[in-house]
């Protein structure tokens, strides 16, 4: 081979060698100059769904004062039976509803607050006697709709925990050729998840996988932004992102979680500069998941036959 054409090969290697190092470079000086959040990350954020200072807060659907009542409408299905805790902390919720909006409307006739919820027609579910006209009680203590500081993190748990992929794959090799049934028919909500993911305004009667999910983020305290590719989040909590897609199954579709998707999910992931990816779906999970969880371990797929365990581990009832 001539000397010269040897020479230029080696001049080429040099370039992309130094090409590829700047790209580092500059990539590593962008990831430590933007925040930990969708902006920083590079993404489009099409609205906020619930910030970290507000969103253990169940969801006001109305507010108005009628006479002597205050009266406070949430958007927060109800279950068959009365559940008595519920109805109080709703109450005690819309006694904090009124502490807010007495700024901008006067309560001096209050004599009362009354608590109204359930889905599709509210129903009074309380009321509370003020000490007198105009007079709120002293505000309640923090947590009773909030789980976000908790010693045991859920989210977090799959990232930091070790799994033995060698004894427990947990995926579908198979997967059934009918028809998916809701998730929630197949899993065993505990009493006090079920009624915290109410209080927050999830059904857990009919909520899919990745809405269960995203109603639990909230009630751990996580900021959640909607990103611009559709159902994809970015969820943050102690300066730590999270990239999420949360791929839901249509009905008459493929129930097992499709490879393009999970490509696609990779690809997005690798590029916004989270510090994590999850995979959130109703639909199961091929063996790949696994292979990829170990290449990746800041990369966690909760798919159909791992939400009953994501869910045991969080020990609520």
């Amino acid at each position: 081979m001539p000397v010269y054409i040897i020479f230029l090969f080696i001049i080429i290697l040099a370039v992309v060698a130094w090409s590829l190092a700047r790209n580092r470079k500059r990539a590593r000086e962008r990831l430590d100059e933007a925040a930990a959040t969708a902006p920083g990350a590079g993404l489009s954020i099409s609205r906020d769904l619930f910030d970290s200072d507000t969103s253990h807060h169940a969801p006001v659907a109305d507010f108005h004062v009628r006479g002597q009542e205050a009266r406070v409408t949430f958007d927060v299905p109800l279950g068959e039976e009365e559940d008595a805790v519920l109805n109080e902390l709703l109450l005690d919720e819309a006694v904090e509803v009124v502490r807010e909006k007495r700024h901008n409307l006067p309560i001096d006739d209050v004599t009362a607050v009354v608590a109204l919820a359930g889905r599709p027609e509210p129903r009074e579910i309380g009321r509370a006697q003020l000490p007198a006209a105009g007079e709120l009680p002293p505000p309640v203590a923090e947590g009773g709709l909030s789980f976000a500081h908790v010693a045991h993190d859920p989210f977090a748990a799959p990232f930091e925990e070790h799994s033995d992929h060698s004894v427990m794959y947990e995926t579908k090799s198979d997967v059934p050729g009918d028809e998916l049934g809701p998730i929630v028919e197949e899993l065993k909500l505990p009493e006090g998840l079920q009624r915290g993911l109410r209080a927050v305004g999830a059904d857990p009667e009919s909520a899919s996988a990745p809405d269960l999910i995203l109603a639990l983020l909230k009630m751990f305290g996580y900021r959640v932004t909607e990103q611009a590719d559709d159902n994809s989040y970015m969820a943050i909590k102690d300066g730590v992102s999270t990239y999420i897609l949360a791929e839901p199954h249509v009905k008459g579709g493929h129930p097992e979680l499709d490879e393009a998707v999970i490509n696609r999910f990779i690809a997005t992931y690798g590029a916004c500069g989270a510090d994590r990816g999850l995979l959130l779906t109703g639909k199961y999970g091929p063996f790949l998941v696994n292979e990829i969880e170990m290449r990746q371990p800041n990369v966690r797929f909760i798919t159909r036959e791992r939400v009953q365990a994501f869910i045991e581990r969080m020990a609520l009832g």
